[in-house]
């Protein structure tokens, strides 16, 4: 099973929605949601897949990142600065995401900037992040990719967000061996042969969903409006 066999199953979306890929879930969540906060959107990001996404501002400090992104054309708009160093209006967005991100704050940073974009979205917050500290050193020369700090579903919980576990079992990771993210969705398998270890982190998926204290990830969401039916 070749690299890009594993990336169209990815995107299959039988397969996404049975093995709860990120794609999956981040689509199921945006739904409803016509503006988007992209906080560290990266080279690329989930909203390129998200097509009922109107606006969306991508937030970047590295600048090698950004010219990517705009390149792909994935945003609406493009700010190259440090996410902390930023402030909007009170629900100035349906939605802010932060996908791997939050890990590569130290963890006071990372307190106040969720309190902040907690502020700034109308519907609600979507942040993804390892589950607890996982080591990470700086990738494609960008210093900002070291981890920082770790996360776990309690702490998340406690915070008003329902979390649910990604990327099948942590005991089968490890920190990214390579000097670059790439596209290899195999990259971080602990065990040879990876491929193999890999299917079998996937089948896990669908069991660890539901218990994301044994995740490699963590999908979590927060709801900053109140439905009637929530009432």
């Amino acid at each position: 099973m070749s690299t890009n066999l594993i990336k169209l199953l990815y995107h299959n979306k039988f397969f996404s929605r049975v093995f709860h890929t990120v794609l999956n879930e981040i689509q199921h969540e945006l739904a409803d949601c016509h503006s988007v906060l992209d906080l560290g959107c990266g080279p690329s990001s989930p909203l390129e897949y998200c097509a009922n996404v109107r606006y969306s501002v991508g937030v970047e400090p590295f600048s090698e990142y950004i010219q990517i992104s705009k390149r792909k054309q994935i945003h609406s708009r493009y700010i190259n600065r440090k996410i902390q160093e930023l402030d909007f209006k009170e629900k100035s967005f349906d939605a802010v995401i932060m996908i791997e991100v939050l890990e590569h704050l130290d963890k006071n940073t990372g307190d106040k900037l969720l309190k902040k974009i907690e502020k700034w979205a109308k519907k609600k917050v979507i942040v993804t992040t390892p589950n607890g500290f996982v080591a990470q050193k700086s990738l494609d020369s960008n210093p900002l990719q070291q981890h920082l700090s770790g996360w776990t579903a309690q702490e998340m919980r406690n915070r008003g967000y329902s979390v649910k576990g990604l990327a099948g079992l942590i005991t089968l990771r490890q920190e990214l061996p390579t000097d670059t993210i790439g596209d290899d969705l195999t990259a971080s398998i602990k065990y040879q042969p990876r491929l193999f270890w890999f299917i079998v982190a996937t089948l896990s998926q669908t069991i660890i969903y539901h218990f994301p204290q044994l995740a490699f990830e963590m999908f979590c969401v927060k709801k900053t409006i109140i439905n009637k039916q929530d009432v």
